[in-house]
């Protein structure tokens, strides 16, 4: 920032010394009289033009820039370069067909597009529409995007601070829980900084604008949100894949060319027989697969009160191996609680209560009072004091008090408030001096309460009040721990308060530091981190992921919103802001923390069904490649046409998306992309249905003499058929004998395809026709392909690592969940 555009300047101009400094007298008359005046309009003016606004910037992405972007890949290049080729070759029909692909997939990208704009447009929703400040020494209500560095404002009961502000004058309760995570509000006075967002739950306050717009640091959270940016796995795959696929299968086609040249086919046949090559190459559907194998995961797990926000964040659940979990309101209720009465003689725990109730205010907006009245309404008693006064609670005095007449008829005055305030007003004791350290060293937020006539007070008790866990917290943590992922709590809170949450809930383990998190921090060092800022959480988030870790973030502020939108999988719990969930890709519809476990679970059962389409897409790009070269070799012509080989796609690549529907069983451990031992496993699979292909082409030329058109319809057949075999033999791990039953949808699109494939082939439409008994025989031979498949499946898959080993089925985060993970990660491509 240039010097003539710093706030902090401006503030040291305007009121003759940095905050924190010390000032003369001069200067202090001198920035006294300027916090009476305030700044003049002119003033005002100038400053808007040096700073701008105070409003976030606005970077909405136009529409049709949004759409032009999905045509912008790998996947559509291919898809294009063939359209391109069929129009060149005047198939109008073929170029159609192939253009309705590019577009389908292309609008379920756009189904999926990012929510960062949400996000932002949510955040800008909490901040102030209007604000009271002093202008021309007159106070103004003006637009709170016309506030400067330098403006004086009042901040008063139930408005939102609408800039960084330096407090000057009176005292206010605020709730800066959005950005600072702190689930207690505090008492700011003379002196204090607060930020733009917070919210003045009690008192009145003047104060003069420290940084306006995206200096403040809730603009500083925006643009962590507005710029946080994580590739999905899901992406990474399909780019691995297609990285894959296009280098194997750029030497097969150059290798095909050559062979085509070296037996003097005419161009008008080469150019046909590459374009077959490059449409056989594109795994079209493979990002539709992606898109509905998580839109399906989404419906399910909408079910079980979980609404994920993007679909991406569906199968990132399956991967997730670090789960960082904010603690208020996420671990634990975001509600003071009466935690712990500590009644000194005389008195019993109902009194206590009963007295520091009459003392609290009745309604309004102090969680401290709700929390005790709500308490001693539970242990009600009969004999209670009746309230005649009540003056509710004084910043200055650190009390509230109370007259209140006993059963006797007698005048008692009630006093709450802080124990160093309290005590004095009574005979001091060592016992509940010892009684209040041991409950502030255990994290709680102590009141003490007092008693009596006006000349004799005792000391009636202590109230220890907390944030406690939610129920279900600790079963999720040693559920999750069970599922190989490990929880991290990242919180705002003090660690003295952190620790004890942490230790109810089952996370024991090294609290880091306070101050900034180091850039190579590891997993294993810390269970908690406390005291941490918004971007901390995302600092956080970044360096688990440069780790080598899939990280879930679980929060429910807007404190917690960047690192929402960084993790891989970011889950708002039901009680969030609307910041939050707009960040998050996954939101808990219900109360309690259940739908994590079950994303993870959905998310496993998405990632198999992925990965067995991804595998059969691999094993059949590269056997339909090389069963050309093999054709080309036994005929001398092209063996498939652009024509049939559109129908294959269609038909086969998108009635193979049923997979997405399969029944799997889910890892008991994170799921892993290994794109490199996939692609060999795909690869091994294809040359088994090439073998198939080969075999079964070379009956038709060699043992029928059949000719080059027939032969062309046979080889449409025998691989429609032969992919077909190849799903159910590979879609689980293990033998077909021991694999859950199939869907009724991977059945039905079974069907469709293989009757699509007879009739086209037995009536001869875009084809000659071949005998019913020879298309029904190659279906059977298929048939006991698919076994034989199966037999050479296991071997392969568990000597590649692709098969899931018995010993995986009953390891646990300790001995399989955290212990290298990052390696492995780094080298599964």
């Amino acid at each position: 920032m240039e010097p003539n555009n710093d706030p902090s300047k401006v503030i040291e101009s305007k009121y003759g010394a940095k905050r924190g400094a010390k000032s003369d007298a001069k200067s202090t008359g001198a920035a006294e009289d300027h916090l009476l005046s305030g700044l003049t309009s002119d003033e005002a003016h100038r400053l808007l033009t040096q700073f701008g606004p105070n409003t976030m910037p606005d970077t909405n992405m136009h529409p049709l820039r949004m759409a032009l972007e999905k045509f912008w890949a790998p996947v559509p290049w291919m898809l294009e370069a063939a359209v391109v080729l069929e129009l060149v070759l005047g198939k109008y029909v073929e170029a159609v067909i192939i253009a309705g692909l590019l577009v389908f997939n292309a609008a379920l990208g756009l189904f999926q597009e990012s929510r960062a704009q949400a996000t932002l447009t949510a955040l800008k929703s909490r901040l102030a529409l209007n604000a009271s400040v002093r202008r021309d020494g007159v106070w103004k209500i003006i637009p709170a995007a016309e506030l400067v560095p330098g403006d004086v404002v009042k901040l008063s009961l139930g408005g939102v601070v609408a800039a960084d502000v330096h407090i000057t004058g009176g005292e206010v309760l605020l709730d800066q829980s959005m950005l600072t995570g702190e689930s207690v509000p505090i008492e700011a006075g003379v002196g204090v900084e607060t930020f733009a967002g917070a919210l003045v739950r009690r008192g009145e306050a003047e104060a003069g604008v420290t940084a306006t717009g995206v200096r403040t640091k809730f603009g500083r959270t925006a643009e962590l949100v507005r710029t946080a940016h994580v590739v999905s796995s899901q992406q990474k795959a399909v780019l691995r894949v297609v990285r894959n696929l296009a280098a194997f299968n750029s030497i097969v086609i150059v290798a095909l060319v050559a062979y085509a040249y070296f037996l003097k086919m005419p161009l008008a046949e080469i150019i046909p027989l590459v374009l077959t090559a490059v449409l056989a190459s594109i795994p079209v559907a493979l990002p539709a697969t992606f898109t509905l194998a998580a839109a399906l995961g989404a419906r399910a797990l909408a079910k079980l009160g979980v609404l994920p926000t993007r679909l991406s964040a569906v199968d990132e659940a399956g991967t997730t191996d670090v789960l960082c979990s904010d603690k208020t309101g996420t671990l634990t209720q975001n509600a003071l609680t009466v935690t712990t009465i500590h009644p000194m003689n005389g008195f019993d725990e109902a009194h206590v209560l009963a007295l520091a109730s009459l003392a609290s205010a009745d309604g309004g907006q102090d969680p401290v009072d709700a929390a005790i009245r709500a308490a001693a309404l539970s242990k009600g008693i009969s004999d209670a004091p009746k309230l005649v006064k009540f003056e509710s609670f004084d910043p200055a005095k650190k009390m509230s008090e109370a007259t209140a007449t006993d059963s006797t008829g007698g005048t008692q005055r009630i006093v709450k408030g802080a124990f160093s305030v309290v005590i004095g007003l009574v005979q001091r004791t060592p016992t509940a001096t010892v009684a209040v350290n041991e409950l502030e060293r255990q994290g709680f937020r102590v009141l003490a309460v007092a008693a009596g006539p006006q000349t004799a007070m005792k000391l009636a008790g202590l109230v220890a009040l907390s944030d406690p866990p939610r129920s279900d917290s600790a079963a999720l943590v040693t559920e999750l721990h069970e599922l190989g992922v490990r929880t991290v709590m990242v919180t705002g809170d003090a660690p003295a308060t952190a620790a004890i949450v942490a230790h109810a809930v089952g996370l024991d383990g090294a609290i880091c530091p306070p101050g900034p998190i180091p850039d190579n921090v590891h997993l294993e060092q810390f269970a908690v981190y406390a005291g941490v800022l918004p971007e901390d959480k995302y600092k956080l988030v970044k360096a688990f992921q440069k780790g080598g870790h899939t990280v879930g973030m679980c929060g429910d502020g807007a404190n917690d919103a960047p690192a929402l939108r960084q993790a891989q999988i970011g889950i708002a719990v039901s009680t969030a802001t609307d910041v939050a969930k707009s960040a998050a890709g996954m939101v808990l519809t219900e109360p309690g923390l259940a739908g994590i476990v079950a994303a993870v679970k959905e998310g496993r059962i998405t990632f198999q069904r992925i990965q067995t389409y991804t595998l059969n897409s691999i094993a059949k790009k590269i056997v339909t490649v090389l069963f050309l070269i093999a054709g080309l070799v036994m005929t001398g012509h092209a063996i498939l046409t652009p024509l049939l080989m559109v129908i294959v796609m269609v038909a086969g690549d998108f009635l193979a998306m049923s997979l997405t529907t399969d029944n799997v069983r889910p890892s008991p451990t994170p799921n892993e992309w290994h794109i490199g031992k996939l692609t060999m496993a795909g690869a091994a699979m294809g040359i088994c249905l090439l073998a198939f292909c080969i075999g079964i082409l070379a009956i038709g030329k060699f043992g029928m003499n059949l000719g080059i058109e027939t032969l062309r319809t046979l080889a449409f057949v025998v691989l429609v058929f032969g992919s077909q075999a190849t799903i159910y033999a590979i879609r689980e791990r293990r033998h077909l004998w021991a694999c859950s039953r199939p869907s009724f949808w991977l059945v039905a699109s079974s069907v469709t395809d293989i009757g699509i494939a007879s009739v086209l082939a037995i009536s001869g439409i875009a084809m000659t026709p071949l005998p019913p008994l020879m298309v029904a025989g190659t279906l059977a031979a298929a048939t006991a392909f698919a076994f034989i498949l199966d037999l050479a499946k296991v071997p392969i898959f568990s000597r590649l690592g692709v098969a899931e080993r018995p010993s995986d089925r009953s390891l646990t985060h300790k001995t399989k969940g955290i212990r290298g993970l990052g390696a492995q990660r780094r080298s599964s491509s």
